[in-house]
């Protein structure tokens, strides 16, 4: 887990040289890049940060409308920032990682339309601050979201959450895949929250709530009653 910013694998990029000159100039124009990090400031963009290759140069603050991973990309198909990445960053507290078994898959996107791609990783935020006020969702089950980041097949990268993305593996996932339905997840789930478990009461290694003891005792009476004395030295299967 990082704070603010994080180290990205090194992917190679082109980064649109408008976004280099504050859209003053540049328009149409790319150069080669390298991810170096990302960087999570609530209720912003994610931020990349790029090696430019041509210039040896760091540059900071490049939203992921910013970049292509090919030359021959088409203008004309370019999505906006607000569609690319749908939620705004939930918190300073970040981590970067590669889930497993992803591969391609689609998103839906602002334009009602399905978007192809390429899985690349996933950046999720949480608020691991505990001494700060957490003013966000990023702890939140029913609001939280992660940001995969995928690498279309327009050229461009979308970085949206697990509701927003249909996946595609041909050993796992049938070609007629059915159409998510579900519903958004509502609760906080938590297993501590019970007033009807507790061990607080004794310091026993292999400890019982009161109840557990009690249900034992009882068996313990009824292999009595059922054997008499015998009954002692009963063997713990059978309870």
């Amino acid at each position: 887990m990082s704070f603010l910013i994080h180290n990205l694998p090194p992917y190679s990029v082109y980064v649109r040289k408008e976004f280099l000159y504050d859209h003053q100039k540049g328009h149409g124009e790319i150069t080669p890049g390298t991810w170096i990090t990302v960087k999570s400031v609530q209720h912003k963009a994610l931020y990349f940060e790029t090696l430019l290759t041509e210039y040896g140069a760091l540059f900071d603050k490049l939203p992921i409308s910013a970049f292509v991973w090919k030359r021959d990309y088409n203008p004309d198909e370019l999505l906006p920032l607000d569609t690319l990445q749908l939620w705004d960053c939930f918190d300073y507290d970040l981590t970067v990682i590669e889930k497993p078994l992803l591969n391609r898959c689609s998103f839906f996107g602002k334009d009602r339309k399905m978007h192809d791609g390429q899985y690349c990783f996933t950046i999720d935020n949480c608020h691991a601050q505990s001494s700060t006020l957490n003013t966000n969702y990023s702890q939140d089950d029913p609001e939280h979201k992660s940001f995969n980041i995928i690498a279309l097949d327009n050229g461009q990268f979308a970085a949206q959450p697990n509701n927003r993305i249909q996946w595609r593996d041909m050993s796992l996932i049938p070609e007629d895949r059915k159409t998510p339905d579900f519903e958004v997840c509502s609760q906080n789930y938590q297993v501590e929250n019970s007033e009807k478990w507790s061990v607080g009461h004794t310091t026993e290694w292999q400890y019982k709530s009161k109840t557990e003891q009690w249900d034992e005792d009882d068996n313990r009476m009824n292999v009595i009653a059922q054997n008499g004395n015998e009954g002692l030295h009963y063997d713990e299967d059978i309870l």
